[in-house]
C-alpha cells in the first residue's frame, strides 16, 4: 500500500477563506498530520459548528458534517460513541467554541471523550463582519465596538486547564511545521485534546505582526505532566507560549468507561425488561 500524501486528504471543494487567512495553514497542517499517521480517509470524521473556520469539513476528503452554532462537541461525542474506531476531529472558531459553545467544553473534559478539538482563534467574529469575540483584547475597535470593547477576554488555555482537559496545546498558524507535529500528538492522544490555534483574520483583525512578536516556544524543560506549571505559563498573557502545555495519558476515555459498563451489565432483552416493569 502506498503511503498517503497530504493532498490525498484534500477535498474537491476549494476553500473560500480570504487570501492570507490563518485557517489555510491549519488545513494544511491537518492534512499533513493525517498523512503522517497514515489514517484511512474512511475512518476519519470531521465535525464543525458555524463560522468561517467551521467550513473546514467540506475541504477534506473524509467524512464530515457541518453542524449548528456552538454544538460541535456534542455532535463529535455522538460520532465517537457510535463509531469508536473512527478518528474524530472537531473544528471551529473562538466565537463558536468559547461563546455559545463554551458550556460544552467542561463536559467533554470530564468525560474525556477521545477526540481532537481544534479551535481557530482569530479574536474576532469574521463571518459576521468583525464584532468582538470572547478572546478579543479589551479596547479593540471594530464595526460593532467603535469606542472599543469594554469586556475582558477569556483565557482559553487557563479555562481548559481549570476543566482538567487531558491534552492542551497552543499553536500559531504562522508556524505550520510545529503545528503539524502538535496535531499528530493530539490525534494520538487517548482522550480529549483541545488545541488553541492563533489564526489571524487578515480582513477584520490582522494579528500576524503581533503574534510574530509575542509568541515563543514553551520554556525548555517544561513538563507537560505538571498541571500547576502549565497554569502558571497560561496566566502569562504578554508572552503567548506555543506547544503542549498539559498532557494526561493515564485517564480512561469515555468509550473505555462505556465498554466497562457494558461488560458488567447483565445480559438481558427488552422483553425481559418490560416484564420486570409489570411486576
Amino acid at each position: 500500500m502506498t503511503k498517503p500524501k497530504a493532498n490525498d486528504y484534500r477535498g474537491d471543494v476549494k476553500p473560500i477563506w480570504c487570501p492570507g487567512c490563518g485557517d489555510h495553514a491549519v488545513l494544511t497542517a491537518v492534512m499533513r498530520a493525517l498523512a503522517q499517521l497514515e489514517l484511512p480517509r474512511e475512518k476519519i470524521a470531521v465535525a464543525s459548528g458555524i463560522g468561517c473556520s467551521s467550513r473546514f469539513p467540506a475541504f477534506l476528503k473524509t467524512y464530515g458534517i457541518h453542524g449548528i452554532h456552538g454544538r460541535v462537541l456534542p455532535l463529535a461525542t455522538g460520532i465517537k460513541l457510535g463509531s469508536p474506531e473512527t478518528t474524530v476531529i472537531a473544528v471551529g472558531g473562538d466565537g463558536d467554541g468559547f461563546s455559545i459553545g463554551g458550556g460544552h467544553i467542561p463536559h467533554a473534559a470530564r468525560r474525556n471523550v477521545d477526540l481532537t478539538y481544534i479551535v481557530m482563534d482569530n479574536s474576532i467574529y469574521g463571518m459576521t463582519k468583525g464584532q468582538p469575540s470572547p478572546t478579543s483584547p479589551e479596547g479593540v475597535v471594530s464595526r460593532a465596538s467603535p469606542y472599543g470593547t469594554q469586556e475582558r477576554p477569556l483565557n482559553p488555555l487557563l479555562m481548559a486547564l481549570s476543566y482538567d482537559v487531558s491534552f492542551i496545546a497552543r499553536c500559531f498558524s504562522g508556524k505550520v511545521r510545529e503545528m503539524t507535529e502538535i496535531f499528530v500528538q493530539a490525534l494520538q492522544h487517548p482522550g480529549f485534546s483541545l488545541i488553541q490555534v492563533l489564526s489571524p483574520c487578515v480582513t477584520f483583525y490582522n494579528t500576524y505582526g503581533h503574534y510574530n512578536e509575542v509568541t515563543q516556544p514553551l520554556p525548555e524543560g517544561h513538563d507537560p505532566g505538571d498541571r500547576l506549571s502549565a497554569i502558571q505559563l497560561a496566566m502569562n498573557t504578554e508572552t503567548q507560549y506555543l506547544g503542549i502545555f498539559y498532557r494526561d495519558e493515564d485517564r480512561p476515555t469515555y468509550n473505555q468507561r462505556f465498554e466497562a459498563v457494558q461488560a458488567l451489565a447483565p445480559e438481558t432483552t427488552l422483553d425481559a425488561i418490560f416484564e420486570s416493569l409489570k411486576r
